[in-house]
């Protein structure tokens, strides 16, 4: 026998003993489930999950990378909810869009996914429990936050249960692949806003046009072949289309972050976020003093953005994230004071951090 044949024989063994690991696993799942279904609780637990991952990453020796075991066990996990029963999770539609990769790369690929039109849709059908989660696009480290979300977290009422960081690739597409059939140029405003350099200089004389999502932009270049999309990877595959040009973003270390949504948050992790929606007293020096606040209680506030409130002229709201959880006795006594001097205050949610290794 070679010393590769032997090696071979090696991994053969493993993966079948690793077979059998995962489905003990899998058995213990389902008598967990069972358990949960008894006491009436949900399949999803955030704190838990959280817990496993930071306890293996502690463990791992190597040579496996630590997004390379998280990605790992991500799909354990998913598999694991999967057996206790189905999860839906609603993503800005179609198949394909960079919503749907983040909450793959969230949920893992065992859960039900399933498209909506607009982020608007997602808000509203969490809200009245037609689905139990949402993935929604909030900011891109290029062109800043995603407005829609953000006025939907004034208008409807969810609470935000994890947070996802996903690097932007996109992609020039069309039926045939090549640039000289492309007409016009059709995606999601961010990202044609992420591209407008690359498409100036390629594509000068061509048209775009702002559509609902990059899966929409996939499924009408499939349609008529004389358009292109900017889309993702998996775009290319779902809708058998031809890469025209890679990476056409005019940034690298593009990023966007997403926010899960559901009915309540989960409970504190120790590596926490808080946001916060909240509007100011009319009187000078309103900002300061409620930053003021978070500032004597040591709180690290790591966002603030302002938005307008429609239908009332000079009115604002502002969404502030902290770090800290608020089950910690310092955010709870700072939300506390910020309640009793702020014109409104609204708590959206608090939820673990996404791990260092997922930015």
């Amino acid at each position: 026998m070679t010393e590769k044949e032997a090696i071979i024989n090696q991994i053969d063994a493993l993966d079948q003993e690793l077979l059998s690991l995962l489905n003990q696993r899998q058995s213990l799942a389902q008598a967990i489930g069972r358990i949960k279904g008894r006491e009436g609780q949900g399949t999803l637990d955030f704190q838990r999950e959280e817990e496993v991952l930071a306890h293996l990453m502690h463990l791992n020796p190597g040579p496996l990378s630590p997004s390379a075991l998280r990605n790992i066990f991500r799909e354990i996990i998913s598999a694991a909810r999967e057996i206790q029963g189905a999860l839906g999770v609603a993503f800005l539609g179609p198949e394909a869009t960079f919503s749907h990769l983040a909450a793959v790369k969230y949920f893992g690929h065992a859960a039900k996914f399933m498209p909506m039109p607009t982020i608007e849709d997602i808000f509203h059908d969490v809200e009245h429990g037609r689905i139990r989660y949402g993935i929604i696009p909030v900011e891109n480290s290029i062109e800043g936050s995603v407005t829609s979300a953000l006025d939907s977290f004034i208008k409807y009422r969810v609470k935000i249960c994890g947070e996802v960081n996903l690097a932007i690739k996109h992609n020039l597409v069309n039926y045939s692949g090549n640039i000289e059939d492309i007409r016009q140029v059709v995606s999601h405003p961010q990202p044609l806003a992420q591209c407008r350099e690359w498409l100036r200089k390629n594509l000068p004389d061509v048209p775009t046009q702002n559509v609902f999502s990059t899966g929409t932009a996939a499924q009408m270049a499939n349609h008529d072949h004389a358009l292109a999309a900017v889309a993702s990877d998996l775009a290319i595959k779902t809708y058998d289309l031809q890469v025209v040009a890679r990476g056409i973003e005019d940034y690298r270390g593009n990023t966007t972050r997403f926010l899960l949504i559901g009915d309540k948050s989960p409970s504190r992790s120790g590596r926490d976020k808080t946001s916060l929606l909240l509007s100011l007293i009319d009187r000078p020096g309103a900002l300061y003093h409620t930053l003021n606040i978070m500032a004597d209680q040591g709180v690290n506030l790591t966002k603030i953005e302002s938005r307008p409130v429609k239908g009332e002229a000079g009115k604002y709201m502002f969404f502030i994230d902290i770090l800290g959880h608020i089950e910690d006795e310092v955010i709870d006594k700072t939300c506390a004071r910020l309640r009793e001097t702020c014109a409104s205050f609204e708590w959206l949610g608090s939820y673990p951090q996404m791990a260092e290794d997922d930015n």
